[in-house]
């Protein structure tokens, strides 16, 4: 009883093998329609646009000079953030989009993907892109989404160091500023010929604490000058080039030549299948 329909199935196949050898050109011009069907698919339904931002994500430091591994440095964490809905909602509405416009339609790479002993210490880059089919409101919604992404990752730290170091900087330059009049007011009391050498030479030590003062002063003011730029720079993640919208075609044409060949091979077959009897007959 098993036997039957095996042998009915060897049959068939046989059948049909000889069917597609016997009427090979069906399959072939199904293949070459197919294939042009599927290329003019490929300009169906117009164009989309694309706006790409890229991302650093910084590399705050600890008081201690030690790099801190956080989420906020976490390439997963804009993934994260950016497919969220309460993000992708704020986004949409500041840039002038319908609700759910970006459900979708945005995608989180991480460029240079370092390796070995430097890939603790480098500073990840991201790469963020939004697909819609308004070249404008595209670029909004990308810069907009890139400058959240900032705001919820190393910014709020870093941005609490910069703060104190601008504060610092600020005492210092004023510090400065009085220092610098004292010694315009000692230096012309000590040009002064009235005065005695006693009082001559208590002003002069006047002079040189305050010079030292100074000097000590100058040399703060450069320290935290340049723990400000770095942590302006490096520390701090921040958007390194800004979205400009892109044409990017709605469907991919090799994808669609492809697929648009194979589902033409398969209907030519089965044409040469149906029609191997009647072909035969005429």
């Amino acid at each position: 009883m098993s036997a039957e329909p095996d042998a009915e199935r060897e049959v068939d196949l046989a059948r049909w093998r000889r069917a597609v050898v016997a009427l090979w050109w069906l399959p072939v011009a199904g293949l070459v329609i197919g294939a042009v069907v599927g290329v003019l698919f490929s300009f169906r339904g117009g164009s989309n646009y694309k706006a790409t931002a890229l991302i650093s994500l910084g590399q705050p430091v600890s008081p201690g000079g030690a790099v801190i591994a956080s989420f906020g440095t976490n390439p997963r964490a804009v993934s994260q953030i950016t497919s969220s809905a309460s993000a992708q909602a704020e986004v949409e509405q500041k840039a002038g989009m319908g609700s759910g416009a970006l459900r979708g339609h945005v995608s989180v790479a991480q460029v240079g993907t370092a390796t070995g002993s430097g890939a603790a210490r480098a500073a990840p880059l991201i790469s963020l892109t939004v697909t819609g089919v308004s070249p404008t409101k595209v670029a909004k919604a990308t810069d907009t989404l890139a400058d959240l992404v900032v705001g919820r990752t190393t910014a709020p730290y870093v941005g609490t160091k910069i703060a104190t170091y601008e504060s610092v900087l600020k005492t210092t330059n004023n510090q400065l500023t009085s220092i610098t009049k004292r010694l315009a007011v000692l230096d012309r009391a000590v040009a002064q010929s009235h005065l005695s050498a006693i009082d001559q030479l208590v002003l002069v030590s006047q002079v040189d604490n305050a010079e030292q003062r100074q000097g000590n002063l100058l040399d703060q003011k450069a320290t935290t000058q340049q723990q400000l730029a770095f942590a302006q720079e490096v520390e701090s993640a921040k958007v390194i080039t800004t979205a400009k919208a892109e044409k990017a075609s709605a469907h991919s044409k090799p994808s669609s030549l492809l697929v648009g060949a194979f589902i033409g091979l398969i209907v030519g077959a089965i044409v040469a299948i149906a029609g191997e009897g009647r072909f035969r007959t005429a």
